[in-house]
């Protein structure tokens, strides 16, 4: 018998002498049983998102490894392997394709009935798990940070329902927050996040849920890996005239490059146009040939677009210089691995876009500091695909260090927003979601 076991019974002993006992003790032992699997589902997240970030780690450096060792394999290599991925996924796992963070935001409109489902299981999770590091360890240009959430609800269910607490809205939106929060170590942006794309409605019950497992998970996070900074340290900051002219100008070119994105996402999701449906009909097809796109980007750019970009993103923000191509190199390699149908997140790589972006920008005004141009362009891209102006200037200030700038990035963040509806007016989360909602019997 395993030790939340004998916790959920020794507990479901009390609840019932307790209510014969003292007036209102069912209700005090419900929520202490609450509390006690949050916490527990908040550390056993944080555990499994460290070792998660450390395996991709591991899967993109044996990659390249791999790479400098043969330069051409990976034109046959990287197809074989998305086709793979996609065959097992749709196979086996249907749920567990894409972001993951769709899945969890369709699981919270049924989350009863979805705690019992694949949305947010413990055998999908673990595909996520699995497969993302497969994608990885063949370039592609995917994120840990999109599964991470999809597997830490699903952590968090299942420790719900060890315990015999029930499922709610609050659940899936903890579980998500806190995988936010350990993916970047970043307790601030899985408020943020929960805020702004998992909650519906944010009420404050769910509120003092989130928080704490935030709080269970950053502590775990940052007792074992530490206080790092993710993309480096920027202490560079901007002068009013200097927010005035680059705040409108990374926020329209970053949202409207964003928008297209998630634009071409939705459209392919849905698949109304006739060609878009022929190439979903052939899904083992399409994964190659998305291989063999995002595999010839990395043989051209010298792997300058292989994996999440997590290096180069840091490059970038550091001042360290960059070639210009990077951002639309990137961007079609990460659009070529999101269309594939596998495993994997566009998070880390839409900020490594955007970085990208900021650094065309920069190449414009050379007498600005570069490294918070960088920035600017990091925010204006991602609010571009993500439409979650909050989370991005938080994501961005914990995980460079660069508080100067929270006024500009809010701005261009702002500014982004704007852009972005011009060209995609729906949410890409909210918009893939609907592929994972169960269908309503009465209509």
């Amino acid at each position: 018998m395993s030790f939340l076991q004998l916790i959920g019974q020794r507990i479901a002993a009390l609840r019932q002498r307790g209510a014969r006992e003292v007036p209102g003790a069912r209700d005090a032992l419900t929520i202490a049983r609450r509390r006690i699997a949050t916490g527990a589902g908040a550390v056993l997240l944080a555990l499994v998102a460290i070792g998660f970030a450390k395996a991709g780690d591991l899967a993109q450096h044996l990659f390249l490894q791999f790479d400098a060792r043969w330069p051409l394999a990976a034109l046959l290599l990287t197809p074989f392997v998305f086709a793979a991925v996609t065959w097992a996924t749709r196979r086996f796992v249907p749920e567990a394709r894409g972001s993951g963070i769709p899945q969890v935001m369709a699981a919270s409109h049924d989350p009863a009935d979805a705690a019992h489902g694949p949305l947010v299981s413990i055998r999908t999770a673990v595909a996520k798990f699995v497969m993302t590091l497969a994608i990885l360890c063949a370039g592609g240009a995917a994120g840990r940070e999109g599964p991470t959430v999809q597997i830490s609800a699903a952590i968090m269910v299942a420790v719900h329902r060890l315990l015999r607490v029930p499922i709610t809205a609050g659940v899936l939106i903890a579980g998500g927050a806190a995988g936010v929060a350990a993916a970047f170590n970043t307790p601030l942006a899985g408020v943020a996040f929960a805020i702004e794309e998992l909650a519906a409605a944010y009420e404050q019950r769910v509120a003092v849920l989130v928080m704490a497992a935030v709080m269970v998970s950053g502590l775990v996070s940052l007792g074992i890996a530490g206080d790092y900074i993710y993309f480096g340290a920027m202490r560079a900051t901007l002068d009013l005239g200097s927010v005035v002219m680059l705040a409108p100008v990374a926020g329209v070119v970053g949202g409207l490059a964003g928008g297209l994105f998630s634009r071409a996402l939705l459209a392919f999701s849905a698949g109304r146009l006739g060609w878009i449906a022929a190439l979903k009909r052939r899904p083992i097809l399409l994964a190659a040939g998305c291989g063999l796109v995002v595999a010839v980007l990395g043989v051209v750019t010298a792997g300058a677009t292989w994996g999440t970009g997590y290096g180069t993103t840091r490059q970038l923000v550091e001042g360290q210089g960059g070639a210009l191509w990077f951002a639309p190199a990137k961007l079609a390699a990460t659009l070529a691995t999101a269309l594939s149908g596998t495993p994997g997140g566009i998070f880390a790589p839409s900020l490594a876009v955007g970085a990208g972006i900021g650094h065309l920008v920069a190449a414009v005004f050379p007498n600005q500091p570069s490294g918070a141009i960088v920035l600017l362009g990091m925010i204006g891209y991602f609010v571009g695909v993500v439409r979650a102006p909050l989370t991005a200037v938080i994501i961005v200030i914990e995980t460079t260090a660069s508080r100067g700038l929270i006024l500009p990035l809010f701005a261009t963040a702002l500014v982004a927003d704007g852009a972005s509806a011009l060209v995609c007016r729906e949410r890409l989360y909210h918009g893939l979601s609907r592929a994972f909602l169960r269908p309503d019997p009465r209509a």
